[in-house]
């Protein structure tokens, strides 16, 4: 055998084996190829085509508990009852004999008052009526003797047995007699209304207390000159029972009525009410409102006992009249309720024990701010879907 046969002999075993091994290089590569194309295919109908995301259903049980339905207003306590003390004399304070905040009886003596109507004229005054008196009683002797005169004069000229100017004289001289009575008559009645009116005025210089109560405001200072029905010493209050004045918006007012239940809070007492009844609606707006296009406020009245003090006047109250009230009623969130029908009912989502979802006919009673009254459809601790976790129909159908 030649060379060159040889070799060639030699050389075939080997390209043998480099093609085998490029078959399978290129069998592997489009393998790779398929399988990257099907997860490129598979990614993007995925991304087309999402599995659907479980919904997570958020629900609420339906609660009990006491529920009341008010309107609500801004007011301030003020006293109900009270006097502003004054003096009817002229003259200057000698003594004041209480200070603000003190507690005083009715009949308490207050203020004394050095009075401008002088000692020594209720003293002339006593002296002239004495004077007065005595020549009334002369006057009425004269008197009964001009009548006796009068008399035997009369007898006698039935008789004709006087004069007629003696009979005229005897009648004049009685009728005058009378008339000096009648004077000094009227002069005592003048004399004793002064002396009245003066002693009067001696007794009121003497101050007291015309009601029991709280001294609140003091004017009166010692030294001081006062003026008759002028000046106002101070003021007097029943603090045992304090009114609050409640500014109540037009849209509310009309929900009110005398003898409802009112209580308020005050930011002086966190945390404690104190309740009375509505005893009056004033009918003509609050200070400016309603004038000019602006919502007109009504002021309502209710009363509060106040045994302890502790409320005083001119506190922030922050006030509720109460329209409506259920204890122990079947209640949902009131974020849940949305406009009922005529007939009070609305649609619910129930989620039942089995875990599926059913509607409800729900009828709605009263509200609060936090929530409402449950009359019929639902009892209490069953599960109430919230709105916002309510599955939609592409949800429900994975598509």
């Amino acid at each position: 055998m030649k060379r060159d046969d040889m070799a060639q002999d030699s050389a075939t075993p080997s390209q043998d084996s480099r093609r085998k091994l490029n078959r399978r290089g290129w069998t592997a590569l489009a393998l790779l190829l398929v399988v990257a194309a099907g997860a490129a295919g598979w990614y993007g109908y995925r991304q087309r085509h999402p599995e659907p995301v479980p919904v997570k259903l958020e629900t609420v049980a339906a609660g009990r508990g006491d529920i009341e339905q008010v309107v609500n207003a801004t007011g301030n306590v003020a006293m109900q009852s009270y006097v502003d003390v004054g003096t009817k004399v002229s003259g200057q304070i000698s003594d004041v004999y209480v200070a603000i905040g003190e507690l005083v009886k009715e009949g308490k003596l207050l203020v004394a008052i050095s009075p401008a109507v002088q000692a020594g004229r209720l003293e002339s005054n006593r002296a002239q009526m004495a004077r007065l008196k005595a020549e009334l009683a002369g006057q009425n002797a004269q008197l009964d003797f001009a009548q006796l005169q009068f008399q035997r004069q009369t007898q006698l000229k039935a008789e004709n047995a006087t004069r007629e100017e003696t009979y005229e004289s005897s009648r004049m001289g009685m009728y005058s007699a009378a008339a000096k009575v009648d004077a000094i008559n009227a002069q005592i009645q003048q004399l004793d209304a002064t002396m009245k009116e003066d002693d009067a005025i001696q007794k009121q210089t003497k101050v007291v207390a015309p009601i029991s109560g709280t001294v609140v405001a003091l004017s009166a200072r010692v030294g001081q000159t006062l003026s008759a029905n002028q000046d106002v010493l101070m003021r007097i209050a029943d603090l045992s029972r304090m009114s609050v004045q409640a500014r109540v918006a037009e849209e509310d007012v009309t929900r009110l009525h005398k003898g409802m239940t009112a209580y308020f809070t005050t930011p002086g007492y966190p945390g404690k009410r104190w309740a009375g009844k509505l005893r009056q609606i004033m009918l003509l707006p609050a200070d400016d409102s309603g004038r000019q296009g602006k919502k007109a406020f009504y002021t309502v009245l209710f009363d509060v006992p106040n045994p302890s003090r502790e409320l005083m006047a001119g506190m922030t109250a922050d006030v509720f009249f109460v329209l409506a009230r259920v204890e122990h009623a079947v209640t949902i969130p009131a974020s849940l309720v949305v406009k009922p029908d005529s007939k009070g009912l609305q649609k619910l989502k129930v989620l039942r024990p089995d875990g599926k979802l059913e509607t409800r006919e729900v009828k709605i009673g009263i509200r609060d701010a936090d929530k409402a009254q449950v009359l019929s459809g639902l009892k209490e601790d069953e599960q109430v879907l919230l709105p916002a976790t309510a599955p939609s129909a592409r949800d429900k159908s994975g598509q």
